[in-house]
């Protein structure tokens, strides 16, 4: 075996339909320890995340239900949702 064979691939779940994902597939967004929203793009940020998978109907249950805001503890603005749908459509 390979090291590459070895390594364990992170696993996050998506917060609109409940998949686990492998975490570089996933959209993170963070709020910072300054309470700022923000997309980390690198997932590498430090702050408290949720991940959504690339599916844009996946980011239309989770801002129904409002799922971003109960795993941040915290309102999203708009323009985080704007961006949001942005990256999943480009991305």
């Amino acid at each position: 075996m390979t090291a590459e064979s070895k390594r364990k691939i992170p696993m996050r779940k998506c917060s609109g339909c409940g998949e686990h994902f492998p975490k570089n597939e996933l959209v993170r967004v963070l709020r910072t320890p300054e309470g700022e929203i923000v997309l980390d793009l690198v997932g590498k940020k430090s702050g408290r995340g949720a991940y959504l998978c690339k599916n844009p109907n996946c980011l239309k249950k989770a801002r129904k239900g409002k799922r971003l805001e109960a795993a941040l503890e915290c309102e999203i603005p708009d323009g985080i949702y704007e961006k949001l749908a942005e990256e999943l459509t480009v991305g």
